[in-house]
């Protein structure tokens, strides 16, 4: 998808994490001024780094939402999923008249409809989108639905930019609803590799194991793609585990219980918090997944094993 730049086109991004600073360097051709907010910039221990890298990046480092959406046609919304919320309530305070608000994050349909009220309610032009699958490989061109009433007059815009948007719907929540029901199995995929493939390493039965589902499933290396989910969790849990807590909302608000929901979430968790302790601290710049089960396996109180 071929990226047109737009005149005088000047996009904000509330978020200046892992997918905020692969935005703002996708979109800054395509653009006359990328800016940029994240509360890291007032952290006195992480945002000298963050600032640092937005100067570099030809990124304008805002100091506050205010000063964004002051200058701003178009706002990037892309912080955790838990913030999804309070993001909209502070763009809501100062957004101007007309301005697109494209909000990427993981949430819940109840929550982006929340969003969308106080948004359109202050005059701004809300558009949900569920991104559907990591950004990481794909820049801007990762795949995203995007939906509610002015979703169609957006996505001409965002194809000028390069983005790969595909309007699903014109009703709020379907877009994401679409994403988080696909988050169950993804993230569920990820957490039931995690601790299958960790417990089979005990056992010393991991090659069979995988043997089996290698002749099950032929179309996914199941070697390779458990190095990348223990990878990403690793890197990611605790954004991941967010995100299952709003796909747990959408689970609420479908009328079921969560139970397969809120155990992810809470897996995602335990993997970042390995991950913080320090667990997985020189494994290089990419392990296999044997080396992040030897790396838990080691970390683990004493096993009860029948077979030892």
């Amino acid at each position: 998808m071929k990226q047109e730049p737009v005149p005088g086109l000047r996009i904000g991004l509330i978020g200046y994490g892992e997918v905020g600073r692969i935005f703002s360097a996708g979109l800054k051709t395509g653009a006359a001024w990328i800016g940029a907010w994240d509360l890291q910039f007032a952290d006195p221990r992480s945002g000298q780094q963050a600032l640092s890298h937005a100067a570099e990046s030809g990124v304008s480092a805002c100091d506050g939402v205010a000063r964004l959406c002051a200058q701003t046609e178009l706002l990037i919304s892309a912080v955790t999923a838990s913030n999804t919320l309070a993001v909209a309530e502070a763009v809501a305070q100062h957004v101007r008249p007309g301005t697109w608000v494209l909000d990427l994050n993981s949430a819940s349909p109840g929550t982006k409809q929340r969003a969308a009220d106080l948004v359109d309610t202050a005059g701004g032009r809300y558009v949900e989108a569920g991104v559907m699958t990591s950004v990481p490989p794909y820049g801007i061109r990762v795949p995203m639905l995007i939906g509610g009433p002015h979703a169609a007059d957006l996505q001409p815009l965002l194809a000028r930019l390069g983005m790969d948007s595909r309007v699903v719907s014109d009703r709020l929540g379907v877009a994401s609803a679409t994403k988080m029901c696909r988050s169950v199995m993804i993230k569920g995929l990820e957490a039931l590799i995690i601790e299958s493939y960790t417990t089979a390493r005990h056992y010393g039965v991991e090659e069979a194991m995988i043997a089996t589902l290698q002749e099950t499933f032929p179309g996914i290396d199941w070697t390779k793609q458990g190095a990348y989910f223990f990878s990403r969790v690793a890197q990611h849990g605790r954004r991941r585990a967010e995100e299952m807590r709003e796909v747990a909302h959408t689970v609420r608000e479908a009328g079921f219980e969560p139970w397969m929901s809120e155990a992810i979430a809470r897996k995602h968790d335990w993997m970042a918090e390995q991950a913080r302790t320090g667990h997985f601290a020189g494994l290089g710049g990419s392990p296999d997944w044997q080396a992040f089960a030897d790396a838990l396996l080691a970390a683990r109180p004493a096993a009860n094993d029948p077979l030892t």
